[in-house]
């Protein structure tokens, strides 16, 4: 049997500090190019935004309706009064989305790496807290207080899962997805690999990334919900 490569490799070091190599990884590559596809297309929208009719066709129609579905996901997840973050959460989307169906292209999808998944479970912690002191205010932290003080620890451990829960879930799907990738690969022999692993690359690269893609979406917005009770 092959030897299974899923390690995220160094491709060069950039410096060095305190005698330990900063370098550039796969994933970081990976993630540069996810970065520069959505920047050109968000470049590419804003220039065609004069163009844009009353009445959508072709590349508007598609800008719209993914803008509208987001939008209306944050209302009916979070209210009314937060609909304005289903900005943020349509590049969330679009982010996760392409890290994910990257794979398919022979980079290593960037959500593979802890690093970035920790910190997307970190952004929507922060947005948790903040949606939930700014609308809540006193009943916020009163809320560390029931049903029992006792209970403080408690209730405080529960939050800091959140980002990890979030964030290992988005990791351990995209890993788990390489490895038996790469276990299929190297069980079969040539011929068959351009064959029986495509299911696996169209259920774990395609179907299984936009599912995960979609629960991350979904949890942070339930989660800041949940902490900030604003729907009316």
């Amino acid at each position: 049997m092959a030897a299974i490569e899923i390690a995220n490799k160094n491709l060069w070091v950039l410096f060095e500090y305190k005698g330990q190599p900063i370098c550039v990884t796969e994933s970081l590559v990976s993630l540069w190019v996810v970065m520069g596809i959505l920047i050109a297309f968000a470049v590419v929208v804003r220039v065609r935004l004069k163009n844009f009719t009353d009445v959508p066709k072709g590349f508007q129609n598609f800008v719209e309706t993914t803008v509208e579905m987001m939008h209306n996901l944050a209302r009916n997840s979070m209210g009314p009064k937060l609909e304005k973050m289903g900005g943020y959460f349509y590049a969330i989307f679009a982010f996760i989305l392409c890290s994910n169906y990257s794979g398919i292209f022979m980079l290593r999808p960037p959500t593979a790496d802890l690093a970035t998944t920790a910190a997307m479970g970190l952004s929507t912690f922060g947005l948790i807290h903040f949606f939930g002191m700014t609308e809540r205010k006193g009943a916020y932290f009163k809320e560390y207080l029931e049903p029992t003080p006792v209970l403080l620890p408690i209730n405080i451990v529960g939050e800091l899962a959140k980002p990890v829960s979030l964030s290992f879930r988005l990791f351990g799907n995209l890993v788990g997805g390489m490895i038996i990738i790469g276990i299929m690969y190297s069980m079969m022999p040539t011929p068959v690999t351009f064959l029986v692993p495509t299911v696996a690359h169209i259920w774990f690269d395609v179907f299984v990334g936009f599912l995960q893609t979609f629960i991350f979406v979904m949890l942070s917005m339930t989660f800041i919900q949940q902490k900030a009770y604003v729907i009316e």
